[in-house]
């Protein structure tokens, strides 16, 4: 296995376990009062955008040669960062 396809697995990895922290997320706002509800689901469909992001730039990564993958690497390490920083704010803020 080459570098590009280790680090494909590592963000598929990544993304995995950012799915089940947003599927806790879910479970906390169905059980959320009316109005925390709608903070939730304002905080999980910013979520879900990045998500989709991510998935876009990790498919472009998949699709990349060998030789070009490493320059779309800084831009799905940068849409990781957020949708992570977005992860860890909403857990944070809606234990």
């Amino acid at each position: 296995m080459g570098m590009k396809e280790a680090y494909e697995q590592k963000i598929q990895a990544e993304l995995d376990a950012l799915d089940a922290e947003v599927e806790k997320l879910q479970a906390k706002a169905e059980e959320a009062e009316a109005d925390a509800k709608i903070d939730y689901y304002k905080e999980i469909d910013k979520i879900h955008v990045m998500q989709e992001e991510a998935r876009t730039k990790l498919d472009n990564l998949k699709q990349a040669s060998d030789d070009a993958w490493e320059d779309l690497k800084a831009g799905i390490e940068s849409a990781w960062d957020s949708l992570g920083s977005a992860v860890k704010s909403a857990t944070s803020r809606f234990k």
